[in-house]
């Protein structure tokens, strides 16, 4: 199977933020003694940092493919039902991870800048990216093909 695309885009101030408050809480159950709900807020930190530390996209000869971390949480859109995409930028406030915006969806691990696709159905969902242009470019190519 031939690959048009393929990047990885690492989110550094969340890896880095949720590393810092896993210490800072690991030092106070130390200190404090072990406390069950500081230890389940380590656990889903910790599981988070897992499932959501990078964002990885793919697009080959049928699909585009995102990828969320470790790879359990994607999402694949088939190319032929791809309408158009262009590149954007979001608001701040719009923020990180996976959520509804007055867009349509938002898929991101850091920045503002993402390449939102709309659907021959008319639904739209935003990518975040660190590479827009080349991200655009890659999938006018792939939905041409």
């Amino acid at each position: 199977m031939s690959e048009f695309y393929r990047h990885r885009q690492i989110g550094y101030l969340t890896v880095v933020l949720v590393i810092a408050l896993c210490i800072l809480i690991a030092l106070i159950m130390y200190m404090e003694g072990l406390n069950w709900v500081a230890l389940a807020v380590l656990a889903i930190l910790a599981v988070s940092l897992v499932f959501f530390s990078s964002l990885a996209v793919v697009i080959d000869q049928d699909t585009l493919e995102i990828r969320f971390g470790a790879g359990i949480v994607r999402k694949r859109f088939r190319l032929s039902d791809i309408e158009s995409c262009g590149r954007v930028r979001n608001p701040w406030y719009y923020g990180w991870g996976i959520r509804l915006i007055p867009h349509g969806w938002l898929f991101s691990v850091s920045g503002l800048d993402a390449v939102e696709i709309v659907m021959k159905t008319g639904k739209t969902y935003r990518i975040g990216t660190d590479e827009p242009e080349a991200l655009e470019a890659a999938i006018r190519r792939a939905i041409v093909h």
